[in-house]
C-alpha cells in the first residue's frame, strides 16, 4: 500500500469510475488525465483518486475537483489537457462545470438536470 506525500498537493481530482461512467468510458478518461499529470510533471501537486459512483449518472462521466469544489460532467479522454489547465489556471477551460461550491452548497450550472433530491 501507497503512503503518499501530499505537502505540495494543491488538487485532489475524484474521478467516478461507477458502473454508468465506466460504460462510457471512465476507465480511458482516468488514464488519459493520469497520463496528462505525469507527462506535466505535476505529480506532486494533483493527487487522484479513482472513485465509485458519485451520484451524478446523468452527468457522466463525473470529476470532481477539491478543494476548490467543481463538479465536473460529460468529460472524455480528449478533454484532459483543458481539464488540467483549468486546474493550474484556477479557471474553467473545459466549459463542463455542472456544480460549483460557493461556501454556503453547490450551485448548478444552467442546463444541468436538477436530479432527485435524497430521501430522508
Amino acid at each position: 500500500m501507497a503512503t503518499w506525500n501530499l505537502n505540495n498537493t494543491t488538487h485532489h481530482v475524484l474521478i467516478c469510475n461507477g458502473s454508468s461512467c465506466t460504460h462510457v468510458g471512465a476507465e480511458d478518461l482516468t488514464q488519459e488525465i493520469r497520463r496528462e499529470i505525469s507527462e506535466r510533471g505535476l505529480d506532486d501537486r494533483i493527487h487522484t483518486t479513482r472513485t465509485r459512483c458519485n451520484g451524478r449518472c446523468h452527468d457522466k462521466c463525473v470529476v470532481i475537483n477539491y478543494p476548490q469544489g467543481h463538479w465536473y460532467k460529460d468529460l472524455l479522454p480528449e478533454d484532459a489537457p483543458l481539464f488540467i489547465d483549468s486546474l493550474l489556471d484556477n479557471e474553467d477551460h473545459t466549459g463542463k462545470i455542472s456544480h460549483s461550491y460557493n461556501g454556503q452548497g453547490f450551485e448548478r450550472s444552467p442546463d444541468v438536470a436538477t436530479g432527485k433530491s435524497k430521501n430522508r
